[in-house]
């Protein structure tokens, strides 16, 4: 089934990615003018160890536990042959913002020290997990659902695999074998991953190979040593703009950006140009989905050259709006307080 392996298969040109050994952060700026879906090219890149090249011919998925009644396999034709669903549905690695724990708070985490490049939205095709479960009969005795990954075993800790409860896996989640109109590309987990719209993005396991269904709670490396109090990400924004980049002074200047939350749509994004004494709303049109990001704009006149801050900050469905300071997390998770992001003003 497996035929080679490589750390990451697709090009990493430096004005697209920062990488981080086994992974990979898409840059703010990789996402200027390229629409609401980010290109599979430019979608950021997270491997606990590296990319299998899966031949989809003789791939299995493998479904089966105490919990479903009729166990089976299916192959990849079969899946394709099943009824599709087409969503919209952002992937966000938890530890995405871990670094501004350190540069912001002073109070860094381990881990791979990403910025805010650790999320990518794309438009993705293929099968309910609902359905193939009901293909195979679920029980009503059943507890957890849970996904396991054909890339090499992480560590000691075995296969990576997230557990899901049974009514998330009944609700939302797909078995995606498209990612924006094309077949999935290897990194991102061909030939079909799971996709789980508002949850970490470990739980959208890659590779799939093998659903259990049991009738008891399971307990893995990724729920109980790893992203063990992490579900559902919290809202974030970002400027699509370099880190430190350089805008001339004198003219008015359009700043886009994107805002998300799992838990809901986004109702409000406002900007501040003056370390926060002040905040103006900023614009948005088109798509407003719950499971994906929200863009906006907003003008700006600098009046002055030198170092200057922009700060943005979103508000959810749910009325939570982003912090300033954000409770440290030992393990770099799920920051989400108001990203202060530099830029210098110059002569034109």
């Amino acid at each position: 089934m497996k035929q080679a392996t490589a750390t990451i298969v697709k090009p990493l040109p430096d004005h697209l990615f920062r990488v981080h050994g086994e992974s990979a952060e898409m840059r703010g700026e990789a996402m200027s003018g390229m629409g609401y879906h980010t290109p599979n090219d430019r979608f950021f890149v997270r491997n606990h160890t590296s990319t299998p090249l899966i031949d989809a011919t003789t791939w299995r998925l493998r479904v089966h536990g105490a919990g479903v009644r009729c166990p089976r396999e299916f192959g990849y034709d079969e899946l394709r042959a099943m009824q599709s669903r087409t969503f919209d549905v952002a992937i966000e690695c938890a530890g995405n913002g871990r670094r501004f724990f350190g540069t912001q708070q002073h109070d860094a985490a381990p881990g791979t020290q990403w910025g805010l490049g650790a999320i990518g939205v794309a438009r993705w095709r293929g099968v309910m997990l609902k359905d193939l479960l009901m293909e195979v009969g679920v029980r009503p005795e059943a507890v957890d659902v849970l996904p396991t990954g054909l890339d090499a075993p992480f560590k000691d800790y075995g296969h990576v695999c997230r557990p899901l409860p049974i009514g998330k896996a009944m609700d939302d989640v797909l078995l995606a074998y498209e990612m924006n109109g094309m077949p999935l590309p290897a990194d991102h987990g061909f030939p079909v991953r799971l996709v789980v719209p508002g949850w970490v993005g470990v739980a959208s396991i890659k590779w799939l190979g093998d659903v259990e269904v049991s009738t008891s709670g399971v307990q893995t490396p990724w729920n109980t040593v790893f992203y063990a109090d992490v579900t559902t990400n919290p809202a974030k924004s970002a400027f699509e703009l370099a880190w430190n980049a350089r805008l001339p002074v004198g003219g008015l200047h359009i700043l886009h950006g994107r805002s998300w939350s799992g838990r809901g749509r986004i109702v409000r994004v406002e900007v501040s140009f003056d370390g926060g004494a002040s905040w103006r709303e900023a614009e948005h049109h088109g798509r407003h989905l719950v499971s994906a990001w929200l863009p906006w704009h907003i003008t700006w006149a600098p009046r002055r050259t030198g170092a200057h801050v922009l700060m943005a900050r979103a508000t959810d469905a749910s009325g939570i709006t982003q912090p300033l300071v954000t409770p440290h997390h030992p393990f770099g998770y799920h920051f989400d307080a108001v990203v202060r992001h530099p830029l210098e003003v110059v002569n034109g």
